[in-house]
């Protein structure tokens, strides 16, 4: 059985504090694995909806039953294919969005999601500290092969979010490291 990457535990009081915080109506993730961050999500905003993308139909099926089981599969709409394709086929106005897919493509998620915000939008990003790689003491070092263009793209994305007009970002240690973008608007 492989392991199915989920929100660390240490992360998840960052992740519910922001959801509640937001109070969001529409959210949007990409990554959805097995549907859990979303379930946490839906169950923190009971009034919310949520688009989430996988682009492994197994895994999304996954999520479906998951969901199913857990009474939120009518406020979820489980959505299979690559992020980028299908992120201009939606309609905007996501209160929130919830990034946790391919760390390499951090940046043109960020970019892709634009469209799509709330004026007054939170965007979470998941997993952009990367074992310290990308941000810290260890990240000095250059990375090693198999983890330098995810850590570059990590860098990348927090200098897009920590440099976007209307938007004041913070990044929050725990778990794997958490950005959490508020716009201003």
């Amino acid at each position: 059985m492989r392991e199915v990457p989920i929100l660390a535990e240490a992360a998840r009081p960052v992740f519910l504090r922001t959801v509640r915080e937001a109070a969001p109506l529409r959210i949007l993730e990409l990554g959805t694995a097995i549907g859990y961050s979303a379930l946490l999500a839906l169950r923190e905003s009971p009034e919310a909806r949520i688009v989430t993308i996988e682009r492994d139909a197994d895994m999304a099926e996954a999520a479906r039953s998951f969901l199913g089981r857990a009474g939120v599969l009518g406020r979820a709409t489980v959505l299979v294919g690559e992020a980028e394709k299908l992120l201009p086929t939606l309609a905007g106005n996501f209160d929130l969005v919830f990034i946790d897919a391919a760390k390499s493509r951090y940046p043109d998620f960020w970019l892709g999601v634009q469209p799509l915000l709330a004026p007054r939008a939170v965007v979470v990003a998941d997993n952009v500290l990367f074992r310290g790689l990308v941000e810290g003491e260890g990240s000095e070092e250059w990375p090693k092969h198999s983890y330098r263009t995810m850590v570059l793209q990590l860098r990348e994305y927090l200098r897009l979010v920590r440099s976007a007009p209307g938007f004041r970002t913070e990044i929050f240690p725990e778990g794997d490291g958490m950005a959490v973008s508020r716009r201003d608007e």
